[in-house]
């Protein structure tokens, strides 16, 4: 007898517990009260027809009560009166269940136990109180970004709860079902900021596996853009080994990061422009003469040099990448790209 009980509840729990009871509640007072009605209410009763009794139950039942249609008789009324407290028990039931299941839903998401459905969006590996609040803030500064949040299991709830495009995802982040929750895979960037830079390097293993395009087990070719914020950049070599993609940045200067997020490469624009001895180093020279516009000095560094402003300088005011039509005057400052440094003499006379 004992495992005979068991056994029941076993079978009756879902039927208790989930949406069963309820709907089937709803459906045996829809069809009884319709089969009632019918036999009680004086034909032609306009109450009973298909197109009128389903609208009058539902109305009844959610004690709406328009009165457009109603029963005429004594057992009518006692019917009617069966429709509204089974059906608010019904429909009670049924609201109950799908605010249970709406918490649930919310609660996953808050624990960062739901699965995500995304595309072209940032996923951010790692937290660290402040840190991470600060990079997010800045991340999703474009209107269009939308963000995944990923913390190990110690993080226990969403810590920005507030950040419309920010979604949390918890658990092991060298896990690929924990990625999987992520969509890393569908991501456009991915940056990985661990707490030290093995942590970095062992999420940047799982990444790469996990950002991989289907069928292609050995392939590293991928639109996905992988980002690591490195605190010891003489370990860059062993990230590029994990995957061509990765490009790493330093930990320290979180401005970067989120530069390289939105405009992948720019990291190596900016260490390229700080490497002496690269393709094009950045120089300064002061004008000796007066320029038109700065478009003029952009004109003819560019044509005579093969050279790029950047900047300009004047009475401790630095202005980068000024309007074309600004005038220039001598003694200014001006900062640009060349293969060479320039001799300034070069400037002294207009050379129209």
């Amino acid at each position: 007898m004992p495992v005979f009980i068991a056994a029941l509840g076993r079978i009756l729990r879902p039927l208790v517990t989930g949406w069963m009871l309820p709907l089937s509640l709803a459906v045996f007072v829809f069809l009884s009260s319709w089969l009632a009605m019918w036999l009680v209410e004086p034909a032609p009763a306009e109450i009973v027809k298909p197109q009128n009794y389903p609208w009058y139950f539902v109305v009844t039942a959610a004690t709406v009560g328009y009165g457009d249609f109603f029963p005429t008789s004594a057992a009518g009324h006692v019917v009617g009166a069966y429709v509204i407290i089974s059906g608010i028990v019904a429909l009670t039931m049924i609201f109950t269940r799908m605010a249970e299941r709406l918490s649930t839903a919310k609660g996953n998401r808050m624990r960062g136990l739901a699965d995500l459905d995304l595309h072209d969006h940032i996923v951010l590996l790692g937290y660290a109180e402040g840190r991470t609040e600060r990079l997010v803030t800045e991340l999703i500064a474009e209107p269009h970004v939308q963000l995944v949040l990923c913390a190990w299991d110690n993080v226990h709830e969403h810590p920005m709860p507030d950040a419309d495009r920010v979604m949390f995802v918890r658990g092991d982040l060298t896990d690929s079902t924990v990625l999987a929750r992520a969509c890393v895979a569908s991501a456009a960037t991915v940056l990985i900021d661990g707490r030290d830079d093995n942590e970095s390097l062992a999420i940047a293993v799982a990444v790469a596996h996990a950002s991989r395009p289907s069928g292609e087990r050995g392939s590293t070719e991928n639109r996905t853009h992988l980002i690591v914020a490195l605190r010891d950049m003489g370990r860059t070599g062993q990230f590029r080994y994990v995957s061509s993609r990765i490009q790493c940045v330093q930990w320290h200067v979180p401005n970067l990061l989120v530069e390289e997020a939105h405009d992948p490469g720019i990291t190596q624009v900016y260490t390229e422009l700080m490497t002496s001895g690269g393709s094009g180093d950045t120089f300064s020279l002061r004008l000796p003469r007066d320029f038109a516009s700065f478009g003029e000095i952009q004109t003819a560094l560019g044509q005579r040099f093969s050279a790029t402003a950047l900047a300009v300088r004047r009475d401790g005011r630095l202005a980068v990448s000024p309007s074309w039509n600004e005038p220039v005057a001598a003694g200014t400052t001006v900062y640009y790209v060349a293969a060479n440094r320039l001799d300034p003499s070069a400037f002294a006379v207009d050379a129209t």
